[in-house]
């Protein structure tokens, strides 16, 4: 069994001066760095004193289940000869907030609109379960995570 390793850097930016003196006294923002790639600038969320302007951890983690999807069903379409020549995906990820200021993740939605221009569309909406299957992001979750594919001709 293989295993991979995967590093990430993250700096906390928002001391303006008073460290956390106190709840409002400090930014929320930091930045995500992998060597070699471009910095991902982040907050929390704008309801927990975030900047809207940066990704929150909320917002990359419906990203990656989404991402994690797509590579799969990509590469289960190459090796199955359906050409996909567009994908889009409006994911929506919901989380809950509990009395004591916890929270989780209690679903996420993948809604992808793929394009294709060689293959059969039934195989092509059946390889999103097997995408779904196989992915890593959602296999590592707690929560379900629902995909509702739209498959649609190039001519469509």
């Amino acid at each position: 069994m293989k295993q991979h390793t995967y590093e990430v850097r993250l700096a906390w930016t928002g001391n303006d001066g008073e460290g956390t003196k106190s709840y409002k006294s400090y930014r929320r923002d930091h930045t995500v760095s992998v060597e070699g790639k471009p910095d991902i600038p982040a907050s929390s969320d704008p309801n927990f004193r975030g900047d809207r302007t940066r990704y929150n951890p909320e917002e990359l983690l419906v990203a990656s289940l989404s991402a994690c999807h797509m590579l799969w069903y990509l590469h289960l379409c190459s090796v199955n000869h359906i050409t996909v020549v567009d994908y889009r995906d409006a994911a929506i990820g919901t989380m809950r907030e509990n009395d004591d200021g916890s929270g989780e993740f209690i679903r996420v939605l993948l809604k992808p609109t793929v394009r294709i221009s060689a293959g059969d569309k039934a195989k092509a909406i059946e390889l999103h379960h097997e995408a779904h299957r196989l992915c890593f992001i959602a296999r590592s979750v707690n929560f379900p995570v629902q995909v509702e594919p739209q498959i649609a001709e190039a001519g469509e």
